[in-house]
């Protein structure tokens, strides 16, 4: 296979589950940058198997850790994927046309994300086109240091795309349980240092409303029984962020 000038970004932990269909399916690009935080399982021996390039660093945050992995990209072109995401044939098409093409003017070009969920594609309550901002040319993107919830920033005209990116969310609920008791103390923790403030009763009207707005306003009855699972995971998400927020506060005013 033709390789194409194009890097791929790519941080991982513990992802031997996700990574060897991430990896085939951008097999094209010439150079994939691995930066890893302690894989434990079988990660780094397919990434290797990959020919991929590979950085052992300590956790920074999702922005930071995957700005690292960018700023070790040699191509004149970056994606920036997640081990759980996919580039179907049609899109891989699109972004070989893109890289090979003297032509292409925009600085960076953003993709509608599929997201499935226990083998349902979502499309309703803000899961579809979720659009994101991935490709884009080397020194014109960086990733904001948020620790949560990042995003690449592009300086720059950015082109929307109509292919995909595909994403297979974690659907093993006692890991999702994990990812929320985790990100919810990152988003309580990125707010408390905005200046935020919360209460319990404030926790709980926010989490009653994002189920309403994500189950009933946004469409996601739609999405059948993955779709009340989605709303009810992503309300006790809001729940908990706004929970901890509220220790938070107090644990500052008693230390005062």
């Amino acid at each position: 296979m033709q390789k194409i000038p194009l890097s791929i970004a790519l941080i991982t932990k513990n992802e031997e589950q996700n990574i060897k269909d991430c990896l085939k399916s951008v097999s094209f690009a010439k150079q994939i940058v691995v930066i890893d935080s302690g894989s434990t399982d079988k990660t780094l021996e397919i990434a290797n198997e990959f020919g991929c390039d590979i950085y052992r660093e300590g956790w920074h945050g999702f922005g930071t850790q995957k700005q690292l992995a960018i700023d070790r990209c040699a191509q004149p072109w970056i994606l920036v994927l997640d081990a759980d995401e996919r580039i179907p044939p049609e899109t891989a098409t699109v972004i070989k046309n893109i890289v090979t093409s003297p032509d292409a003017d925009a600085a960076g070009f953003t993709f509608p994300r599929k997201n499935y969920f226990q083998g349902r594609w979502i499309k309703h309550a803000g899961w579809w086109p979720d659009r994101i901002l991935r490709l884009f040319k080397k020194g014109a993107g960086q990733m904001t240091k948020t620790a949560v919830h990042e995003a690449v920033e592009v300086s720059g005209k950015v082109e929307s795309l109509d292919v995909p990116v595909e994403h297979f969310t974690e659907s093993d609920l006692s890991k999702i349980l994990q990812k929320i008791d985790k990100y919810s103390t990152l988003g309580a923790h990125e707010a408390f240092k905005a200046g935020k403030s919360s209460s319990p009763q404030e926790a709980f009207f926010r989490a009653l409303f994002t189920f309403v707005q994500d189950y009933f306003l946004r469409g996601g009855i739609l999405d059948g029984k993955q779709g009340l699972t989605l709303a009810v995971t992503d309300s006790v998400n809001k729940y908990f962020k706004y929970a901890k927020l509220s220790e938070l506060g107090k644990s500052n005013h008693k230390s005062k």
